[in-house]
């Protein structure tokens, strides 16, 4: 199974997108500077810095090398890697996150499909472990964590997928959506059945295919995205701490 996101702390998502845009002024292969002179740019702590570090290195955006004249230098981005910074300027954009949303639902059908034909044993156990997540949350009406098992449990479906450029896309999509949350306010009651009721569905999405069931698992990708996404909207919460505005029919935040 390919890798999951590296995970930082919020810190070093900050100093990530500090050097991300110095990167973005330079030539492949320029030198950033030493790790320390980088690290002092940037104002972190060591810990703090190689975090950041792993995480450009993740987005293919530098490349250390040790030695004399080593360092931190621009890394020669694949077409998948600019794709996928296409996609973050999105990020910038008031509607950004509504856009994320809206394309995301797009190609989970796609994503679904694959994973009915590709899913090994034990890409289904990893399902199981969100969805077992997930029913954690509904017991402690939690929904906060349950949204965040739920983006982990649609991640591991596209991590099944052979297209790299299918699972770039959609995860890039899915960083959007989460750097901008925060928490998930349960305005809709009673919040027991309701995450219940989207606990059943995720639950039997990875039943169906497991069994290989692809209509039976369109048929639940087709209602995860279109039955609720007004509901689960009123949930999620960004970041500037205002509540996102109705997506059109057809979104979801999950």
């Amino acid at each position: 199974m390919p890798q999951g996101r590296v995970q930082g702390s919020p810190l070093a998502h900050v100093a990530a997108e500090r050097i991300a845009a110095m990167v973005q002024s330079l030539a492949p292969g320029a030198r950033l500077g030493t790790k320390e002179d980088l690290r002092q740019t940037v104002g972190v702590s060591v810990g703090t810095f190689n975090e950041a570090l792993r995480l450009l290195q993740s987005r293919g955006l530098v490349s250390v090398r040790t030695g004399p004249g080593g360092g931190v230098f621009v890394a020669a981005q694949s077409p998948i890697v600019r794709l996928g910074h296409s996609v973050l300027a999105l990020d910038a954009d008031d509607t950004g996150v509504a856009d994320a949303v809206r394309i995301r639902n797009a190609l989970d059908p796609l994503l679904v499909a694959d994973a009915v034909r590709h899913s090994s044993a034990s890409d289904i156990q990893a399902m199981r472990e969100p969805l077992r997540l997930m029913a954690v949350a509904v017991e402690a009406l939690d929904a906060t964590a349950f949204t965040r098992a739920n983006w982990a449990l649609h991640d591991q479906i596209a991590a099944v997928s052979p297209s790299a450029i299918l699972r770039s896309i959609y995860r890039t999509l899915l960083e959007i959506i989460e750097s901008h949350t925060v928490f998930v306010l349960p305005v809709r009651e009673p919040l027991e059945m309701y995450m219940g009721e989207r606990y059943d569905l995720h639950a039997a999405l990875v039943d169906a295919i497991e069994a290989r069931a692809a209509s039976r698992a369109q048929a639940l990708i087709h209602a995860h995205n279109t039955n609720a996404h007004e509901t689960e909207h009123e949930h999620l919460y960004a970041l500037d701490g205002e509540p996102q505005p109705p997506l059109q029919p057809g979104s979801s935040a999950r």
